[in-house]
């Protein structure tokens, strides 16, 4: 074991057994460990437990665990980590943004998600708040053939009502409307020149409670809404949460600033 990883393993223990107790997962499970624990030491150190108290301990740890063996198995994290865009029927997207400080987003268009409502929500919901962000992340419409091929990937589908070109353009519309408001937040955008295959929804990623929605593009789907989505949770997915707020990062930071439009020099005013 390298020098430092039992400290890792250590804080990362603790902190799934924290969250554990945060949502009253497993409580009668992490009562009955922290008794044998006591029993163990206590008989480690004296004789001062009776026998009957010792096999009391063990035989009520033992229906414990028998317990749970007989329980449903449950998502980890308390909801369903796959899924598809149905996921949210239950709920306006709008709804996911309740609470939250810090929004990133990538997509091709992102014309689905950032609609009216959304986009009114952002801003009455996150960027009203001092220091809270939200940073978007689309393709470039001057990238002629690399929007040709993301065309002819996204646009297979025949349930699509709006190209990819045209969704594009009127998003980036929105988002240059978006970023002349005049709200205590911030909001930035920026275009990637090519489409990695993936959307990604990022909530409060730098707290413990943040969550990472990532769709995949695929390929020959029939619809838009039976793509695969994946929903982590940091507090129970850490390792690959990081990798998608790094996709992230990295898409940002390789992403160029948005030019203004010709005969404007500067955002546009809300």
């Amino acid at each position: 074991m390298k020098p430092g990883e039992p400290r890792v393993v250590a804080m990362r223990f603790l902190r799934r057994v924290t969250a554990d107790l945060r949502a009253r997962r497993y409580i009668e499970s992490y009562v009955v460990a922290l008794l044998l624990l006591v029993f163990a030491a206590v008989s480690a150190l004296s004789d001062v437990l009776p026998e009957d108290a010792k096999w009391a301990a063990v035989l009520a740890g033992l229906g414990v665990l028998l317990y749970r063996a007989t329980q449903p198995e449950r998502p980890r994290g308390g909801h369903e980590l796959l899924g598809d865009r149905s996921r949210f029927d239950g709920a306006p997207v709008a709804s996911l943004f309740d609470g939250v400080r810090d929004v990133r987003i990538f997509a091709p268009s992102a014309a689905n998600l950032l609609s009216p409502l959304t986009c009114e929500t952002l801003r009455e919901s996150v960027l009203r708040h001092e220091k809270a962000t939200v940073r978007v992340v689309v393709l470039d419409p001057g990238g002629s053939e690399a929007i040709t091929i993301a065309s002819r990937h996204l646009d297979e589908s025949d349930g699509q009502v709006q190209s990819l070109p045209t969704a594009l353009a009127t998003t980036i519309e929105r988002l240059r409307r978006m970023s002349g408001w005049q709200v205590s937040g911030n909001m930035e955008y920026r275009l990637y020149p090519y489409n990695p295959g993936f959307s990604l929804v990022l909530l409060d990623p730098e707290t413990w409670h943040g969550r990472a929605i990532v769709e995949l593009h695929g390929a020959g789907h029939l619809s838009t809404f039976s793509r695969m989505h994946l929903d982590l949770r940091r507090e129970r997915h850490e390792r690959w949460f990081t990798y998608w707020v790094q996709q992230f990062e990295h898409l940002w930071a390789s992403a160029e600033r948005p030019r203004p439009p010709s005969g404007d020099s500067g955002p546009a005013s809300a």
